[in-house]
C-alpha cells in the first residue's frame, strides 16, 4: 500500500499553474528524484507532502502514523545554542506527548483522565517515544556530530550536517531532502551519499547535482507543465526515455495541428459546404480547439550566449611562492602557478581550505602576504559571485541584468533586455518581478545574465551551478566547453568539473595546493585525498583528556576492568526488568486499576530507564578508554 498518493491534484499560485489533475504514488523504502524548471512546483509538492499546503482540487492521501521529515534547503540559523539541543527540538512533538502522559500520571483521577493516559500511552509507543536520550544519543553517534559545540561554532558543512541530524532523529517513514548538497563541500557530500544510500524509509529528494542522482535514485519523478510523470530506472534511462517522449509528443502536435487547420479551412468554406455541413464534424472540431487551447506550451528554451573579447596575451596569470594566512592559520602556503592563455582549471578543496580566497588573491581583490602576483595583458575579467552581492533585491531582474537600460548588446547588436532574458527562462512578467521574491536558482541566472552581457576572455566562476535547474546546467555547461577564453572554477558538481575542465588545482593534505592535469575524474582515479579542515573538536577534546591521563597509567585500574566485566550483566538484567514493566504498561486492563498503583508503575519505569542510561554511558566510556590503551 502507497503511503502517499496524489490523486487529480489541482494548484494555482496567483495566474501561474503548478499542477494540473497531477498523480502521484509513493512506495515505502524508495529513493525518488523531484526534477523540474525553477518555478515548476517542486518545493510547492513537498509542502503538499508535508500537509503545509493544500490542493485547490483533488485529494492527497497519507496512511495513518506516516512520519514524514525535511532538510530544508536554506541552512539553519547559527545560534547560541548546542547541537545537542537542536538534535532534541526534532522530537518536540513527541517530547509535548510525553509531558502530558506524565502531567496526567501525577494528577489523575478521574475516568476520562485514565481515558486520556491510554491514549497518550499508544502515541508515545507508536512514536518509540519512551527512550529519547538514546534516540539523541545514537544519531549524533551516527553522524558525528559535536553534541557539546554551539551552532555559531560550525561551518556550513557542519551546520547541515546538524539539520539532517535534526530530520533523521524523528526515525521518518519520509525524509524530504530539498537541495542537500548545496554548501557542501566534496568530501561531505560522498558521506551524504552513503547516508541516504544506507537509509531504510522513503527518501525524496530535489537536487541539481547529477552524481547525486546517479548514485541515489531509483526512480525521476519529473514534474512538467503541470504533470508530475515517474520515470523508473536510473537517471541516464530518464534523459533517453524524456528525448523519446520530446520528440514523440512533437510528432503527435504536429499531427493534431495539421488535422485542425484542415477542419478549419473546411468550416470556413462557401455556401454549399453549409448546406452539407455534418454537426457530428462541427462537435469534434470545436472540441479540438479546446484541447489545443487547453495543450500547455513547453515554455522558452534557455539559451545562453557567452559574451568573447579579443584575446588576452599568452600569459594569463603568474604566481610565484605567494602566502597568505588569516589569523594564525595559513590557508596558501609557497603556492606558485603560470595561466596561459585558454587554460581550463577547476579548483577543488573542503570547506574552509581556502579556495575563495585562492580567487581573490588571483582576482588582485586582495593582496598576499608574501610572494608576487602578475597579471597578463589585455585581461577582461567576468567573476561570477556566490555570495549573489551584486544582486540590488528591490530592483527587478530587467533592471539588475541591464542597470536601467531597456538594450543590451549581445554580439555587437543590440537585443531588448526581456528578449536577452527569455535565453535564461525569465518570462516578460517574471523579468519585471523583484528579485527579492525569486528562488535561489533564479538568482543565479540574475547573476549569469549580467555577467555575460560582457566581453571577457578570463571567466571565473565560484559555485555557477548551485540552485540551477537541469536544462540552465546543461547550456551552461554547453557554452563554456566552447568558451575560448581562460575560465576558472571553483564548484562541489562533480560532472560539471569533469564536463568543463581540463586540469585541476586541489588543496591537498596540510596546506598543500597541487596542480593535477586532467578532471575531476581523473584525479579520483589517482585516489588522493582533500585537505580535513572542517573537523569538529570532539574527538581532539576528549583525546586529550585521555592523554592526560594516560601519563599517569598505560591500562584499566582493577575496578574499572571489574566494571567493565560486570555492566553488561547488569545493563541485561535491568532491561528484562523495564521489558517486564512496559508490557505490563501496554495490556488493556492496566488503566483499570487504581491511581497509586499506575503511578508507582510509572515512578518505576522512568527510574530504570535513567539507571540503564547512566550505567550504558559508564560502560561505553570504560570501552573507549580501553581501546586507547591498547593503540598506545
Amino acid at each position: 500500500m502507497p503511503l502517499i498518493r496524489f490523486e487529480d491534484i489541482s494548484l494555482d499560485i496567483g495566474e501561474q499553474k503548478i499542477l494540473s489533475k497531477a498523480s502521484l504514488s509513493i512506495e515505502a523504502g524508495e529513493r525518488l528524484c523531484l526534477i523540474g524548471r525553477n518555478g515548476a512546483g517542486k518545493s510547492t509538492t513537498f509542502k503538499l507532502i508535508t500537509g503545509q499546503m493544500e490542493p485547490d482540487r483533488g485529494s492527497v492521501i497519507c496512511e495513518s502514523n506516516v512520519i514524514i521529515s525535511q532538510l530544508e534547503q536554506s541552512l539553519p540559523v547559527s545560534e547560541e545554542i548546542t547541537v545537542r539541543e537542536i538534535i532534541r527540538s526534532g522530537l518536540s512533538e513527541i517530547e509535548s506527548l510525553l509531558k502530558n502522559y506524565n502531567d496526567l500520571v501525577v494528577g489523575t483521577s478521574e475516568e476520562t483522565d485514565l481515558l486520556k493516559l491510554e491514549s497518550l500511552h499508544k502515541q508515545i509507543e507508536a512514536h518509540e517515544g519512551w527512550n529519547l536520550d538514546q534516540r539523541i544519543d545514537t544519531t549524533i553517534s551516527e553522524l558525528d556530530l559535536p553534541a557539546d559545540k554551539k551552532m555559531n561554532e560550525l561551518s556550513g558543512g557542519w551546520l547541515r550536517r546538524v539539520a539532517l541530524g535534526k530530520a533523521l532523529v524523528q526515525k521518518p517513514d519520509i525524509l524530504l531532502l530539498d537541495e542537500p548538497t548545496n554548501h557542501l563541500d566534496i568530501s561531505t557530500i560522498k558521506w551524504l551519499e552513503d547516508v541516504v544510500y544506507s537509509y531504510k524509509g522513503t527518501v525524496i529528494f530535489i537536487t541539481h547535482d547529477r552524481a547525486f542522482i546517479k548514485k541515489l535514485a531509483s526512480r525521476i519523478l519529473e514534474i512538467d507543465r503541470g504533470k508530475i510523470t515517474s520515470w523508473p530506472g536510473s537517471y541516464d534511462n530518464y534523459l533517453k526515455r524524456k528525448e523519446k517522449s520530446l520528440i514523440d509528443e512533437k510528432n503527435e502536435f504536429a499531427k493534431f495541428d495539421k488535422k485542425l487547420e484542415q477542419e478549419e479551412i473546411w468550416i470556413r468554406q462557401g455556401i454549399k459546404a453549409r448546406r452539407t455541413r455534418n454537426e457530428g464534424r462541427v462537435r469534434a472540431l470545436i472540441k479540438m480547439r479546446e484541447e489545443r487551447r487547453a495543450r500547455l506550451s513547453h515554455g522558452n528554451q534557455a539559451r545562453i550566449n557567452i559574451e568573447e573579447s579579443e584575446k588576452s596575451g599568452r600569459k594569463v596569470i603568474r604566481a610565484k611562492n605567494i602566502n597568505y594566512q588569516y589569523s594564525d592559520e595559513p590557508l596558501i602556503k609557497n603556492f606558485s602557478l603560470n595561466i596561459q592563455r585558454g587554460e581550463r582549471i577547476g579548483i577543488v578543496g573542503n570547506n574552509g581550505v581556502g579556495k575563495t580566497t585562492l580567487l581573490r588573491l588571483l582576482l588582485g581583490k586582495i593582496k598576499p602576504q608574501s610572494g608576487t602576483l602578475k597579471l597578463g595583458t589585455n585581461i577582461d575579467i567576468g567573476y561570477f559571485d556566490q555570495t549573489r552581492q551584486k544582486i540590488d533585491l528591490e530592483k527587478s531582474v530587467a533592471d539588475n541584468v541591464s542597470e536601467g537600460k531597456t538594450y543590451v548588446k549581445i554580439n555587437g547588436k543590440d537585443k531588448h533586455i526581456v528578449g536577452y532574458l527569455k535565453g535564461f527562462l525569465f518570462s516578460p512578467k517574471r523579468s519585471m518581478t523583484p528579485a527579492k521574491v525569486l528562488s535561489g536558482g533564479e538568482k543565479n541566472r540574475i547573476i549569469l545574465a549580467k555577467l555575460f552581457t560582457k566581453a571577457t576572455n578570463l571567466l571565473i566562476l565560484d559555485e555557477p551551478t548551485n540552485d540551477l535547474d537541469m536544462e540552465t546546467l546543461d547550456v551552461l555547461e554547453e557554452q563554456l566547453m566552447q568558451y575560448n577564453g581562460t575560465l576558472l572554477v571553483v564548484s562541489h558538481d562533480r560532472e560539471f568539473l569533469d564536463n568543463t575542465i581540463t586540469s585541476m588545482l586541489v588543496f591537498e593534505g596540510k596546506n598543500q595546493l597541487n596542480h593535477y592535469v586532467g578532471n575531476f575524474s581523473d584525479w579520483l582515479n589517482r585516489k588522493q585525498k582533500l585537505t580535513e579542515l572542517d573537523h569538529h573538536q570532539k574527538l581532539h577534546k576528549k583525546t586529550k583528556e585521555i592523554n592526560r591521563e594516560s601519563k599517569k597509567s598505560t591500562k584499566l585500574s582493577y575496578k574499572e576492568q571489574q566494571a567493565l566485566n560486570s555492566l553488561p550483566d547488569e545493563i541485561k538484567k535491568l532491561e528484562i526488568e523495564k521489558n517486564c514493566l512496559e508490557k505490563a504498561i501496554s495490556l488493556s486492563d492496566f488503566y483499570n486499576q487504581g491511581k497509586e498503583k499506575i503511578q508507582s508503575t510509572m515512578r518505576e519505569l522512568k527510574l530504570l530507564t535513567a539507571e540503564i542510561e547512566m550505567k550504558t554511558n559508564e560502560w561505553s566510556a570504560l570501552i573507549e578508554k580501553e581501546e586507547f590503551y591498547k593503540n598506545t
